[in-house]
């Protein structure tokens, strides 16, 4: 079950609370404490290509369009 189908189900449970309150305890996400998903984009939110070396947390597009603004410069 992906995130978004996880939100879908909360409008048709809108009207029954203990049932909406169940679902979420048993269905919704677990938080990660180490993995893949646990490092995100700073600016587009994107979980692959993380480039986490120096502190940027950027994905490699991201990098790509904003490393000269940040002082890179591409010597090839």
């Amino acid at each position: 079950m992906t995130y978004s189908e996880h939100k879908k189900v909360f409008k048709q449970l809108k009207a029954k609370p203990v049932k909406l309150k169940k679902y979420i305890k048993h269905n919704s996400p677990k938080e990660r404490s180490c993995g893949r998903s646990t490092k995100k984009c700073q600016r587009c939110g994107r979980i692959r290509g993380h480039i986490d070396k120096y502190g940027l947390n950027l994905c490699r597009q991201c990098f790509r369009e904003i490393a000269t603004k940040i002082g890179f410069k591409k010597y090839s």
